[in-house]
């Protein structure tokens, strides 16, 4: 197979010092031209291919304008910690409009997103978590190809039962790598030995005992392609620069080194992207690029990140998540492709949330009239009876109880009972569990009064 290159534009007529002139006059003027390009980058940062189709201004040729935008791109970009292969620093550009996302993100991701519903209280915190790691779980592993629904996986992980296949063992080894971090790897720093404990948590029943937790070799020849297509898009290094790099990832990443600050964001962005980029393992490299920006994110006490299914987001555009790594390493090693993608995925990945929380904000108003009866259920059984008003064909264990309220066995099995003696739930045995579907009498609950 041929390695992919991105198409290129011809730049052999293009006139440097006419591109020259253009340039001089438009950092002076700082306004024309300038603008031209901040509208033609904004809010993506674009490569040749998609701004030779965006408005040119007058008096410029496509290749003329490319160039011009080049320039400027090198002159406002700042070298990374991060190099490639060749020795050459991968590069970035702080986008304008990055500074007021980060400075949001700063105001909220720390604990605050509750403050988007009066309704949904800190009592809730776990029960967001859970939804959140699982949903990540899933998307995850979709991106690496496990081919299952995202119902029958979430189905899977409330169930606790054992995978039966390659997909779904996918699905619960991520599950539990991300609550390994939630609830332990967070609180720590990074090192060599995590990183390869991490991986055989990913790969558990997935891969060969021996390739679990273990570096591949370069005899093992990892590539990132396409067999349809016939083409390759990534080689992975050479392990000797990997081994050399690995080292340099474990600092960066416990804050070791003496670069300029680099926000949390960025740089869990860029670890995401590093790991990609050396791909250290014959397989679960993608998964464990995904969970160290999670473990980054957390450990710096961004917890509300916890919530957020980025991968459920970017699965949704899996073809420009791979183009972004291709801009990257292509174009002249320029981050700011792969960082661009992935601050525009976080921001809907809030959006989305903050979404989901008006939802339930509307659903609480609902519960709160519940709760003021002479029923006196608490919050868990109140919301496990909206979920079963709402989804009639649906049902819950004391499994699922358990992995989603983040409560005892005991406690789970006490609510479930209560519910039961109320008669808004009923059991039945299926195989190995006892599932709790709802009545018709729940109906009579959640009218309006």
């Amino acid at each position: 197979m041929d390695i992919y290159k991105l198409p290129k534009p011809d730049l052999s007529k293009v006139d440097k010092d006419k591109v020259m002139k253009i340039l001089l006059d438009t950092l002076n003027k700082k306004g024309g031209l300038l603008n031209s390009i901040n509208n033609t980058i904004t809010p993506d940062y674009l490569y040749w291919d998609k701004i030779k189709y965006k408005p040119i201004p007058k008096g410029l040729t496509a290749e003329e304008f490319w160039s011009v935008i080049k320039l400027i791109r090198k002159a406002q970009s700042k070298k990374t910690f991060i190099s490639a292969e060749n020795g050459q620093p991968f590069t970035w550009i702080k986008m304008p409009e990055l500074e007021e996302f980060l400075h949001n993100v700063d105001l909220n991701m720390g604990g605050n997103l509750f403050m988007y519903s009066k309704d949904v209280n800190e009592k809730s915190k776990y029960q967001f978590i859970s939804r959140g790691i699982m949903e990540e779980a899933i998307a995850s592993s979709q991106l690496e190809g496990a081919n299952t629904t995202r119902q029958a996986a979430k189905k899977l992980l409330l169930e606790g039962r054992k995978p039966r296949d390659h997909s779904e063992a996918m699905i619960v080894n991520n599950h539990e790598a991300m609550q390994a971090v939630e609830n332990d790897y967070k609180n720590k720093e990074i090192n060599l030995s995590s990183i390869l404990e991490l991986h055989a948590v990913l790969t558990k029943d997935n891969l060969p005992p021996e390739e679990q937790g273990r570096f591949r070799t370069d005899e093992d020849k990892i590539v990132v392609d396409d067999k349809i297509k016939g083409v390759i898009y990534h080689v992975g290094p050479k392990m000797a620069f990997v081994h050399e790099q690995i080292k340099r990832l474990v600092d960066f990443a416990n804050d070791k080194t003496s670069e300029p600050f680099t926000h949390p964001i960025i740089k869990a962005t860029m670890l995401h992207f590093w790991i990609a980029y050396l791909h250290p393992f014959v397989d679960g490299n993608g998964r464990l690029a995904r969970l160290l920006f999670y473990w980054y994110l957390l450990k710096k006490n961004y917890w509300a990140f916890s919530y957020l299914p980025i991968s459920k987001v970017i699965k949704k555009s899996a073809v420009s998540y791979g183009q972004a790594y291709l801009y990257t390493e292509q174009d002249e090693l320029d981050l700011t492709y792969f960082i661009d993608y992935n601050v525009q995925k976080v921001k809907i990945a809030i959006a989305d949330f903050e979404k989901y929380l008006d939802e339930k904000s509307k659903e609480n108003s609902k519960m709160n009239k519940l709760t003021k009866s002479s029923h006196r259920f608490n919050d868990r059984q109140i919301q496990l009876l909206q979920y079963l008003s709402q989804k009639r064909e649906e049902s819950t264990t004391v499994k699922a109880h358990v992995t989603i309220y983040r409560v005892t066995k005991a406690t789970a099995i006490k609510d479930l009972k209560a519910l039961v003696k109320a008669g808004f739930i009923v059991p039945e045995r299926r195989g190995k569990f006892v599932h709790y579907s709802g009545t018709t009498e729940i109906k009579e609950l959640f009218k309006d009064k």
